[in-house]
């Protein structure tokens, strides 16, 4: 077949392709070019999911008849101060994107420029461009694309029903609202309910913005994001470990104030939380990352959905630093709806008498951090809240440092299926601790304690397997892991392959304060275990690494997943449930937590306590 120069208007229907994807590309393309103009109002209306209908109406800086024309031929833009595509400091292309949409629907625009008395319109119908003539509108520009696709019936077929439709356009322009919080949105149809979002200024915009959208509670359960690496800045705000939802859809990166999808994004965000959050629970988080025009690409995709880095490792360890300080700097915080959860779980078609199950909004109330040492009236309290049979460390001024060491799992008394109370003094200011004082221990794991005017319930093996965990990883980063020796070494059986492996991996481990040695060929010999672990299960813990091994594709991967291997030592080294702690015990793990960050949550993303204030036990009873 002999090469033939197509037709313009097929040649114009093919390059839409590119860029008018189905509506919700429509209404990226024109909000971009109103929040370009300068538009701090605008107005989306749509019907039949944009199939029909989509109108766009901003108060920006409008165009003159010179400008409208040209608006709508292609490779026309007044995006470019220069000829250099790696200066691109807007949204979009005007008039590359007005081409496109003009090429496969009935596109209609009136403005009027800044300054001017008299606006005018143009209209373009499936490609046929009429001329300039004067028109009556507010300053400012509308846009009416009308019929998208009726004359291109190929790519009419592929769209989705109209509800399917009408939503991605309503998570386009959630998105567009995010990044402009000091922009008027306005959200309207035959196909929808009415969304109205207030434009937003002065400080704290962005998070105002983000309740908007989001909801009040993430922005009561998120961390705000500040982090400069070099010539990259991180803001924003990402949720508790506790706040998680069951897919990524919550998830949103900003790069130079432009919505983007991004791997190097993504990757980076799973290794931030990585420590945190079961498998299939993903973290709200919204990322502002601003980098230098040129160190960054913005035309890889057609629509612009994706970017490319100059240099995306940079890019990465800013974002994953800026949420590892936000997070660490909340401490022991967990997130705060946990009062709705824990309620359910006592009312009829609850959750039927079981406990809340990890997700959105499990946790506790936010407090900041434990100081280290504590006021003397704090210490006084935690003295008086010793039980008899204590009364010796108390009357020789004993008080818990800022992070005791917590008692290893032997030499606790034999373990009955009951709660047991505590006999504290009630007078003690409880208050002066964020997690209060312990009044009892429940089922062998519970430490029920009081703070102030809230009840707390801790999990004492989630609680404490945090906590050995945070003090492996500071020991790791010190250089070595202090070990503790064996007299007699423990020998474990194990199949020859399993053995091989921890035989390979020995130089690794050791580090870790584990050392092995092979012990025959189906036998690894145990002669050190990590200090922290106290008395551990020894032989449960080899066998849960060696599986750990068995997983990963090469020895050398051990190099790079340390805190793996030290999360799996912490779970076999904390207090096990049904273990009976002594008061004193059950209120050094308290202050523990309140001293240590990400305690909120254990290393497996479940909660370490909850929390019910006394108006929320008032609510059981119908006292409120």
């Amino acid at each position: 077949m002999p090469i033939r120069r197509l037709p313009e208007n097929l040649a114009n229907q093919i390059a839409a392709g590119e860029v008018v994807e189905r509506p919700a590309s429509v209404v990226k393309e024109l909000v971009e070019n109103a929040i370009d103009a300068g538009a701090t109002r605008i107005a989306i209306t749509t019907a039949s999911g944009g199939k029909a209908l989509i109108r766009i109406e901003d108060n920006g800086t409008g165009m003159g008849p010179g400008d409208l024309r040209l608006s709508v031929e292609r490779h026309a833009t007044s995006k470019l101060d220069a000829d250099r595509l790696d200066m691109i400091g807007t949204l979009g292309f005007r008039g590359e994107a007005l081409a496109s949409i003009g090429s496969v629907a009935q596109l209609a625009i009136t403005s009027r420029e800044k300054g001017s008395e008299i606006g005018h319109g143009i209209a373009v119908d499936n490609g046929r461009v009429s001329e300039v003539t004067p028109a009556g509108v507010p300053q400012g520009t509308v846009v009416e694309v009308r019929d998208l696709f009726d004359k291109v019936p190929a790519r009419r077929k592929f769209l989705k029903t109209d509800r399917a439709e009408a939503n991605a356009i309503t998570d386009v322009v959630k998105r567009l609202a995010m990044a402009e919080p000091q922009v008027h949105f306005i959200l309207s149809g035959s196909d929808r309910s009415t969304s109205n979002w207030p434009a937003q200024t002065g400080d704290g915009a962005t998070a105002k913005r983000l309740a908007q959208i989001l909801g009040r509670d993430f922005a009561d359960n998120a961390v705000s994001l500040s982090h400069r690496r070099g010539p990259v800045t991180v803001t924003g705000l990402a949720g508790l470990p506790t706040y998680t939802k069951a897919n990524s859809l919550n998830q949103f990166y900003f790069v130079n104030g432009r919505p983007v999808r991004d791997k190097v994004l993504m990757g980076a965000l799973r290794a931030a939380y990585a420590d945190f959050l079961h498998r299939d629970r993903y973290p709200v988080v919204v990322a502002f990352i601003d980098v230098p025009s040129e160190d960054l690409d913005v035309n890889v995709h057609p629509a612009k959905a994706e970017v490319r880095f100059r240099d995306g490792g940079n890019v990465r360890a800013a974002l994953i630093k800026a949420i590892a300080e936000a997070l660490a700097e909340a401490g022991y915080r967990a997130s705060a709806t946990v009062g709705e959860a824990t309620l359910a779980a006592f009312k009829p078609g609850g959750f039927g008498g079981g406990a809340p199950q990890p997700g959105p909004g499990y946790g506790g109330h936010g407090h900041a951090p434990y100081p280290a040492g504590g006021t003397a009236a704090a210490q006084d309290a935690y003295r008086y809240s010793a039980p008899p049979g204590f009364a010796e460390q108390a009357q020789s001024g004993y008080a818990p440092s800022p992070a005791p060491a917590m008692p290893s799992q032997g030499g606790f008394a034999g373990v009955t299926p009951s709660g047991r109370v505590e006999e504290i003094d009630q007078d003690a200011p409880v208050g002066d601790y964020p997690l209060g004082v312990a009044r009892a221990q429940m089922f062998e794991n519970y430490i029920v304690a009081q703070s102030g005017e809230a009840l707390i319930l801790v999990d004492q093996h989630a609680a404490h397997e945090r906590l050995v965990y945070e003090k492996f990883k500071a020991e790791i980063g010190a250089g070595q892991v202090a070990a503790q020796r064996h007299l007699i070494p423990v020998v474990v059986d194990l199949s020859e392959e399993d053995c091989s492996r921890l035989e390979a991996a020995a130089d690794a481990l050791s580090p870790l304060g584990l050392g092995i040695e092979r012990f025959g060929p189906r036998a690894v010999a145990v002669h050190e275990t990590p200090a922290l672990l106290g008395k551990p299960d020894v032989i449960g813990l080899v066998k849960d690494i060696a599986d750990e091994l068995a997983e990963w594709d090469s020895i050398e991967t051990i190099s790079h997943r340390l805190e793996a291997v030290a999360a799996r030592m912490a779970c076999h080294g904390s207090v096990r449930s049904g273990r009976r702690l002594r008061a004193e015990e059950m209120n050094q793990l308290l202050r523990q937590m309140e001293a240590t960050p990400h305690s909120g949550q254990c290393i497996h993303g479940r909660p370490t306590y909850v929390e019910l204030s006394k108006a929320d036990i008032e609510k059981l009873f119908g006292r409120r």
